[in-house]
């Protein structure tokens, strides 16, 4: 298995298992308190697979690689952590700007959540990979 075939493998498990932590505790109470009578009943399930295939590989490119050809972990914290702080605020804030139901508490909680989420799912790609590709 090549490098990058594991590392986008093991970056997307553990980016899969913190969202559906998040997504089933915390996440949940927050956004069905503020946003229940606008969600949908069921989730569509393409774009939401779409987005949980795409959004470890960018992980992978902008973070895990650049780590693994420097041999260093923290350039896969910090990388992982700044594309998941800059995406989910692309999200959160382009949200508060437009949706009268989306609050500053949310836009926080959630960067703060992508941030940290971005920088575990990275660093764990990167030790991964190291540990199965040697």
């Amino acid at each position: 298995m090549t490098p990058y075939l594991v590392a986008y493998v093991s970056t997307f498990v553990v980016f899969t298992l913190l969202d559906v932590i998040w997504l089933t505790s915390v996440g949940a109470a927050l956004y069905r308190q503020t946003l229940g009578s606008i969600l949908l009943s069921d989730v569509k399930m393409a774009p939401a697979a779409i987005f949980y295939l795409l959004y470890p590989a960018g992980l992978v490119i902008f973070a895990v690689a650049p780590a693994l050809k420097s041999g260093n972990v923290s350039l896969a914290l910090m990388f992982g952590a700044l594309f998941g702080l800059f995406t989910y605020a692309t999200y959160d804030l382009t949200n508060y700007a437009t949706l009268r139901n989306w609050t500053a508490q949310i836009t926080i909680i959630d960067i703060m959540y992508g941030a940290v989420m971005g920088g575990l799912a990275s660093a764990a790609g990167y030790y991964a990979t190291n540990w199965v590709t040697g």
